[in-house]
């Protein structure tokens, strides 16, 4: 199957994003909705994605060689990633986020956090939304208490961060 160029930079950012979801995609890819992301992966890109056991989208190991692109999450074993690619406001949560022996965060602490360390002002979606990518990708860990709450699933030092343009 031949790939057109947008195909071809849709399916990157496949590799580079998973495991994601429709809503991640919907934003990368400026659609507007969850269906039209369905709709096109379906389309366009049936034999380079699936679905895992929790109904996330990822690339098949032909997509990655095909766009010579890393996958956004590596891991050296079964444990927790490596090396994560993520935009730039997942990069700043990571370096602020408490670490894996620390008191986890609410959403809203962590929104604080950011504007206090970077004189950044995401909304209170977008930081949670970054939380629960970060999660998906196994670098977060979430603590339910009153609120859902969150920290590192590992040490700082032991994960490599790259932001992704």
């Amino acid at each position: 199957m031949t790939l057109s160029e947008e195909a071809k930079a849709r399916l990157a950012d496949v590799v580079e994003l998973q495991p994601t979801k429709n809503a991640e995609l919907q934003e990368r890819w400026e659609l507007e909705s969850g269906s039209e992301v369905h709709q096109y992966l379906e389309n366009e890109l049936k034999e380079y994605y699936f679905r895992d056991d929790n109904s996330l989208i990822r690339a098949t190991a032909e997509a990655a060689d095909l766009v010579d692109v890393e996958p956004g999450v590596e891991s050296v074993d079964e444990g927790p990633p490596s090396r994560v690619r993520v935009p730039e406001l997942q990069t700043q949560i990571l370096e602020v986020l408490a670490g894996p022996d620390e008191r986890s965060q609410s959403v809203v602490a962590v929104l604080h956090a950011l504007r206090e360390a970077f004189d950044v002002d995401p909304d209170t979606d977008e930081v949670r939304s970054g939380l629960q990518s970060l999660r998906r990708k196994g670098v977060v860990e979430v603590e339910y208490r009153t609120v859902p709450t969150f920290r590192l699933a590992m040490a700082r030092e032991d994960l490599e961060v790259e932001t992704a343009d």
